[in-house]
């Protein structure tokens, strides 16, 4: 079961590794293999989700790096979610770039990222997460940058520097609260959180509050989805949207979850960035006019609905059972939904050969 468990995160990283010498030799066979890979991937965590289906397992220092890993059910559905939405955008990958430049640079960050991603929802503490939170962000920075063009280079710099900006801030929160607690793992932060110093506690969670947020594309740090959606190939916007803001959400709803709940000064800042996002996105959506750019911009107001219901656990009173099961069922919505979108953004890209409504 240990061997699963590191299987599934390391695969598709391994994979990566041999799609560039696959497709320097055959082309159609490194598609094949990229497809097989996402769909084993699937699988394995369908294996995965089943074995460890009766109780949390746990697997601490991966080859002496202090990396730890845990499969319970809320981890597995964010895993399970991302390897059918890599596996639906690969299959979509195959036919879509076919037109494209550096083809097997762009399936080698495919399958990277998906790695990073599988490990970083697995994370049995917040150190763990961070690193492959880190990882999965630079790792899809050639995502964005791939055309090569002035307007996707610009949109590139704008996503790294944001990544790079919420990543510092994020592991400066750690540190004050490995201080302040003596421990990042998921599992002890509720009771170590409860005789801690309550400044501390907020401000290390702000700065944490602040990275995750910025991979979701929570106001004021939501500028790279409109830039990206646009120049990004289509499967690969399809994966941002749907799947890469879900780790940032993922990360506060830990945060509230396990450190804030029931403060109600958290829940209610939380409330407010949620609610000026969703009506952010929402306006950024109705003044474009670039197909994409307009789901990026509905992607922007989505997060902020998800961040709603994440306050809402926060909040002293309010119905918890109800406000994890609403802010999960939207977020499975959301990803499946824009994945499909973006999906039909590229068939009509692929047709027309431009997506601005007005033409």
């Amino acid at each position: 079961m240990t061997a699963l468990l590191f299987t599934v995160i390391l695969l598709p990283m391994l994979c990566a590794a041999l799609v560039i010498p696959v497709g320097k030799r055959t082309e159609r066979g490194r598609n094949a293999f990229a497809v097989a890979a996402a769909a084993a991937e699937f699988l394995l965590l369908i294996g995965c989700a089943l074995a460890y289906k009766d109780g949390e397992v746990r697997v601490a220092d991966l080859c002496g790096f202090g990396l730890s890993f845990t499969a319970d059910g809320f981890s597995m559905l964010y895993a399970l979610l991302a390897g059918f939405a890599w596996l639906i955008a690969s299959v979509f990958s195959v036919d879509y770039l076919a037109a494209y430049r550096n083809k097997n640079r762009l399936w080698f960050f495919h399958l990277f990222t998906l790695g990073c991603v599988v490990g970083m929802f697995l994370s049995a503490d917040l150190l763990t997460a961070f690193v492959f939170f880190e990882m999965m962000s630079l790792a899809s920075y050639p995502w964005v940058a791939h055309d090569e063009t002035k307007p996707a280079l610009k949109a590139a710099e704008t996503y790294l520097a944001v990544a790079v900006i919420g990543g510092m801030v994020c592991l400066m929160g750690l540190f004050l609260l490995s201080h302040e607690l003596g421990t990042l793992a998921f599992s002890e932060l509720r009771a170590a959180a409860a005789a801690a110093d309550r400044t501390v506690l907020y401000i290390a969670g702000g700065c944490l509050l602040f990275g995750f947020g910025a991979k979701a594309g929570m106001f004021p740090l939501h500028i790279w989805l409109p830039k990206a959606h646009p120049v990004a190939p289509a499967p690969q916007s399809a994966l941002l949207s749907g799947v890469l803001t879900k780790t940032g959400v993922f990360g506060v709803l830990l945060l509230t979850s396990r450190i804030f709940a029931g403060s109600e000064a958290w829940g209610l800042a939380v409330l407010l960035l949620g609610t000026v996002t969703m009506a952010l996105g929402a306006v950024l959506a109705v003044l474009s006019v670039d197909m994409k750019r307009i789901l990026a911009c509905s992607s922007v107001s989505q997060i902020g609905f998800i961040l709603i219901g994440a306050a809402m656990l926060a909040m002293p009173g309010a119905e918890k059972t109800a406000a994890v099961f609403g802010t999960v069922m939207h977020m499975i919505n959301h990803t499946l939904i824009k994945l499909l979108l973006f999906c039909l953004a590229g068939v009509v890209y692929r047709n027309l050969h431009a997506l601005d409504l007005n033409d």
